[in-house]
């Protein structure tokens, strides 16, 4: 074979591996995009890169795969829906402090599961693997929080935190709205 026709299946093989290997990277940023939804999207813009942010989704699916997470009994289930009630009830009368009730609530329930709870940030990445749709929320309800201990929060912010913790708080039970307004 001329020297030529060398060089051509050799630039053909790289041009092979090289689409290869551009198919494998766009299907797992496909799995990841996939698996975190508009996370995935918000990771991208903060870490400046689509490498870096995939790096960090992959990091956080490896710490979530560590993790311990148990469901609740029947008996802390029942007690946590129990305050939930109470503090959505008192909403009407303190909403600031039925929300920082609301994210005690939430705190609770996630470490009773088994997440790491010291760290909000933290914390929201480890939730973000198995609730990519709600952690968006749970940190615009937390940020809420934050600005009311300053005094800076209105009474619609507070209510949209309490419906943002409150769709996590289900998640996390593993309920629903129709079966807790059963009981």
């Amino acid at each position: 074979m001329p020297y030529w026709g060398w060089i051509v299946i050799a630039v053909a093989a790289a041009i092979l591996v090289a689409a290869v290997a551009l198919g494998v990277r766009a299907g797992r940023s496909r799995r990841l995009r996939d698996a975190f939804g508009p996370e995935y999207d918000r990771t991208v813009d903060q870490a400046g890169s689509r490498s870096e942010a995939e790096a960090e989704l992959r990091e956080r699916q490896r710490r979530r795969e560590q993790l311990e997470l148990r469901r609740l009994s029947a008996e802390a289930r029942d007690g946590y829906l129990e305050q939930w009630r109470s503090t959505q009830e008192r909403f009407v009368d303190d909403p600031r402090v039925a929300t920082m009730e609301a994210d005690r609530l939430v705190l609770g329930v996630m470490r009773e599961r088994g997440y790491p709870v010291d760290d909000f940030d933290r914390r929201a990445a480890d939730i973000s693997v198995d609730y990519p749709a709600l952690v968006g929320s749970y940190r615009s309800a937390h940020e809420v929080v934050v600005r009311q201990s300053m005094g800076e929060a209105t009474t619609e912010d507070l209510r949209r935190a309490m419906r943002h913790y409150r769709a996590l708080f289900d998640e996390l039970l593993e309920t629903d709205s129709a079966e807790r307004l059963v009981r």
